[in-house]
């Protein structure tokens, strides 16, 4: 898939869906999306990391990437295929809006939820509904918008049903809890700063306890780790997905002061120059 190509697609049709989709579209790299992303795991299986962690998929599971956060595919079986689904921004907060339910953030913390298959079938049912709603315009439907957002409900509503029993696994580990309160105020935060203790500020915590949590929660990774990470997957994002954008005008989204700065940033972390990145784009 061309990126920049498809988040055009996403922002005008507000949903993007593959019904069936073979092997990683980006396989390997990290990339971090604006939009919420569903994949359902319907054959074979798959690791990737999510925010620096590894998370594996088997058939039935179901991943939600949330806006913002890191997706690094790693490898799956020559079997592999996926029903993958993407949402705006705008028809996710639409959706967050509309819907009675407001723990989206809980993803974060267990992005993988195991299905039976009773339950991947139910919802593969509410996905072909999507796809039909989605293939048609607003000319055709004058309310196609408002019921993609339904249908997009009843399909929360029966995921966060099925998933009940799994979120309290989670909700008992305080590291857990910890690393996911640090991702997510990375993902608000990044361009003000990248500064291990302005994070450990923000969570109450001393700087050498904050280490530990990030490095247990991570199996190593120390929270500077974490952010460089982080900011050079968003900028490689940035890189690949605005070809006009000047590497000035990257710098300064990323919240760099002065482009230089950035540039010794990204070679710092990724080992090669941000122009060598996007000549190789």
């Amino acid at each position: 898939m061309n990126k920049e190509q498809l988040v055009k697609d996403i922002e005008q049709s507000g949903i993007l869906i593959v019904r069936e989709m073979q092997r990683f579209f980006n396989y390997n790299e990290d990339f971090v999306f604006p939009h919420i992303i569903l994949t359902l795991c319907l054959s074979g299986s798959a690791r990737a990391m999510y925010d620096m962690r590894v998370i594996t998929h088997h058939k039935n599971d179901l991943a939600i990437i949330m806006p913002g956060h890191i997706m690094h595919p790693m490898d799956c079986t020559d079997d592999f295929t996926y029903a993958l689904l993407f949402i705006s921004p705008k028809m996710f907060d639409d959706l967050r809006f509309h819907t009675f339910s407001h723990d989206y953030e809980k993803f974060n913390y267990a992005p993988v939820c195991s299905l039976t298959d009773e339950q991947a079938t139910h919802l593969l049912s509410i996905v072909d509904q999507l796809i039909i709603i989605a293939n048609h315009t607003n000319e055709e439907l004058p309310h196609r918008h408002q019921t993609l957002l339904a249908q997009l409900a009843v399909g929360y509503e029966f995921l966060n049903y099925y998933r009940r029993e799994q979120d309290k696994q989670w909700t008992e580990n305080r590291h857990v809890e910890l690393f996911n309160r640090f991702c997510d105020l990375v993902v608000k935060h990044y361009r003000e700063s990248r500064e291990v203790k302005y994070y450990a500020d923000l969570l109450n915590l001393t700087p050498k306890y904050f280490s530990k949590v990030i490095r247990t929660a991570t199996g190593g990774l120390s929270p500077g780790e974490w952010i460089e990470q982080y900011v050079t997957a968003q900028a490689k994002r940035l890189i690949e997905t605005r070809a006009t954008q000047t590497l000035q005008e990257t710098a300064y989204m990323l919240g760099f002061s002065e482009p230089t700065s950035f540039y010794r940033y990204f070679k710092r972390v990724t080992g090669m120059t941000a122009k060598q990145y996007r000549d190789n784009c």
